[in-house]
This record gives structure tokens, sequence and C-alpha cells, in this order.
């Protein structure tokens, strides 16, 4: 049995009820996600789904809207755990740590959405934890970010407007500057689907 496991965080519907998906940093994520889980499954690498809730929050994150679930394409197979997380990362509002450790898990590979948000503090925690982590920044979505002083309730086009705004490209190339040689090694997609040499 492999000591590694695959982490796919928060790639669910909820995010493409909001307007700000058209502009999303990685359209094809649920193919992405889908070749990592394949691999994962594969080398007999444990894969672990997890989503994120705001019960009681009337928005998309609330379960009682329906969209608290993966995004079509992706689905758990027999024995992949689902959790339910309520804080940014994968550990501290779930069981995830007690069911690594059960399994004798140290290696981590983490995906999914968002890029500088969840995913990234997952990896920063579990690098805390202990584990070794590698983030597939390829097989992970970010969307503009607006300055602090834009109202929340503008637009995607507003946000894409002001020269403020942060692009995609300039969150992952952060996000991969700060997690690199620091928490985690940045992977891409292809470096871990590619078959082994020999094979």
């Amino acid at each position: 049995m492999s000591r590694a496991a695959l982490v796919v965080i928060d790639v669910q519907e909820s995010f493409r009820q909001r307007p700000i998906w058209a502009y999303a940093s990685q359209p094809d994520i649920v193919a992405q996600v889908n070749r990592l889980v394949d691999a994962a499954r594969r080398r007999g690498d444990l894969v672990v789904w997890v989503l994120h809730a705001e019960p009681g929050s009337a928005g998309v994150f609330d379960p009682a809207a329906g969209h608290v679930r993966l995004i079509d394409g992706l689905a758990p197979a027999a024995g992949e755990p689902t959790l339910v997380k309520t804080s940014h990362n994968a550990f501290t509002s779930t069981n995830l740590q007690q069911l690594l450790t059960q399994a004798g898990i140290r290696d981590l590979t983490v995906c999914g959405i968002r890029t500088e948000q969840c995913v990234e503090t997952t990896a920063r925690v579990g690098c805390d934890l202990g584990y070794e982590m590698t983030f597939v920044t390829d097989a992970t979505v970010t969307f503009p970010i607006p300055h602090r002083d834009l109202p929340a309730d503008a637009t995607p086009e507003q946000i894409l407007a002001d020269p403020r705004t942060l692009s995609t490209e300039q969150i992952v190339t952060r996000t991969e500057y700060a997690l690199a040689g620091r928490f985690a090694t940045v992977r891409t997609v292809a470096e871990l689907t590619a078959a082994p040499a020999g094979a």
C-alpha cells in the first residue's frame, strides 16, 4: 500500500455559481484533476476529496443551496473519503490528519480551488504538521483578486478594470514563490502523470 495521498480541495459547484468563474485561471480544472486522480489510483495512492461548506450563510457555500458538491465530471471511487470543511485549510475542521495517520501516509499532493487560499493554506499547514507536500499549480484555480478598497459588491468587469487588481498570473507566481523551498515542492500535472522510465 502506498504511503502517499492526493487531496482534491473544493473543486465544487459553489464556485461556478459566481460571475467571476468566467475568469477562472484554469477552466480545464476537471480534466486536470482527473489526470491526477487517475495517476494516483494507478499508483495505489489514497485519494481524498474535500468540500467547503458555510452552513447558515445563505450563500453558494451553504449546503442548503445545493452547490456544495463536486463539479460534474468528478467522482470519488469506492473507499475514497469525502470530507467537508468549514476552515480554509483541509485539516483544522476535518479528521484528515487522523485519516492520514491511520493509513500511514506522509506524502501529500494537493490541488483544487483556490490556488492562494484553501489549497495554499492546506499546503502550509500540512508542511507544519510534518507532511512532505507537493503543490500542483496547474491543477488549481484562482480568480482575479480585487484591491481591499474596492466595494465587496464590485462586478467582475469593475474588478478587471481596476489597475490595482491582482491578475491570476500574478497570484499563481506569488503562490509558487511563497511555497517552493519552504512549504512544498511545486510540480505540474504532466510531471506527476508521466509514465515512469522504462514503463
